[in-house]
């Protein structure tokens, strides 16, 4: 932790006091928890910033989408709107944030919604869905998903467990304990065994709970529209980065695999992009006397740069995406799989769409 942050551990006493409290209120009853007939899966992690939940959430769309009714809510962190709003064909991140927006885009065929009170907005699918994935709520006690799946980065799992603002915890590390799965994710490829026990030792699941550990699988680079592109990154390639995440580190690293000539352009997580700031990577990029050179960003990013005010300007650059999926280490997949399709089967008896 950087030095200076720890002169907020008093205020990070105080934040976790009102967090443990609420909690307890929730846990006692006292504030309600709503329960439904609808399966719903709810992805979160404990920290701020990205622990791999879209990917994840992407995950659980391809497992379900073409046998199920399924819908994806999010609160839509950024938007511009308010309230409930459905994402039409046309949303932008600035509609209903950039992580839905990905979800959009990349299916078609899933319903897509926000709101920033997910009782409201289950109240407004169940009835015409079958299940529902909730995208970042593991801390939104006023619903009571089915199924709970908490998401751990492995860069961050052995930092100190501080509470916000002197850490990063949103509340206490012993809220791992109300999820039904743990997931170690952006684990290495050759994680061995020895260092997942030592992990598993670290988060002690209870008898109930699953541990899985996954890794960033990187995809094809793609355009802006989604399709494949046929350039390549080799180590005669200078890479500009463009990136507005909570953690790049795990994508600057892959790309220094193929080249060590990368320049990046880094800003905070969901940065609204501004016509400056491309005009500064354009400014760079067209100076830069490299035969071989591309614009690469991240999916999620890639929302933001389609933003009606930055269109043209970014539709003259050399612009490609580079997609994530999660990988299962191990047989960690099949085993999860199974896990989560059995939670929907046996609850979905209960359900019936209107």
């Amino acid at each position: 932790m950087k030095h200076p942050r720890w002169l907020l551990f008093p205020f990070s006493l105080l934040y976790g006091l009102v967090i443990v409290i609420r909690n307890w209120l929730y846990d006692a009853g006292i504030f309600k928890s709503r329960t439904f007939s609808v399966p719903i899966i709810s992805v979160g992690n404990l920290e701020v910033g990205g622990a791999g939940k879209s990917p994840m959430t992407e995950y659980l769309i391809r497992l379900f989408k073409d046998n199920h009714k399924v819908a994806t809510l999010s609160r839509g962190y950024g938007r511009k709107t308010k309230g409930f709003v459905n994402a039409a064909t046309k949303s932008t991140a600035a509609d209903i944030g950039d992580e839905p927006a990905q979800f959009n885009r990349k299916f078609p065929d899933i319903t897509v919604a926000v709101c920033e009170d997910r009782v409201k907005g289950i109240d407004q699918l169940k009835h015409t869905h079958n299940l529902i994935i909730l995208d970042d709520a593991y801390q939104h006690r006023a619903v009571k998903p089915g199924f709970s799946i908490l998401l751990f980065d492995y860069g961050k799992i052995k930092e100190p467990h501080l509470l916000l603002p002197a850490g990063d915890l949103r509340e206490p590390f012993s809220g791992r304990w109300r999820a039904d799965v743990l997931i170690v994710s952006k684990c290495p490829v050759d994680m061995s065994v020895d260092e997942q026990a030592r992990i598993a030792s670290d988060l002690e699941p209870l008898p109930y709970q699953y541990l899985f550990f996954t890794s960033i699988a990187y995809q094809s680079l793609q355009d802006l529209s989604g399709k494949n592109s046929a350039a390549t990154i080799d180590a005669d390639t200078t890479v500009f980065l463009l990136t507005g995440i909570a953690n790049p580190e795990p994508l600057l690293q892959h790309i220094k695999n193929y080249t060590q000539s990368v320049v990046h352009h880094k800003y905070p997580d969901h940065h609204q992009f501004s016509l400056k700031n491309i005009s500064k990577l354009a400014g760079e990029f067209n100076a830069c006397t490299a035969q071989r050179k591309v614009i690469v960003t991240t999916e999620k990013d890639a929302q933001r740069l389609l933003e009606h005010d930055l269109q043209e300007a970014v539709k003259s650059l050399p612009l490609l995406v580079m997609p994530i999926a999660t990988e299962f280490l191990d047989v960690g997949g099949p085993q999860f799989d199974n896990l989560v399709k059995e939670y929907v089967r046996e609850h979905s008896a209960n359900h019936i769409i209107h």
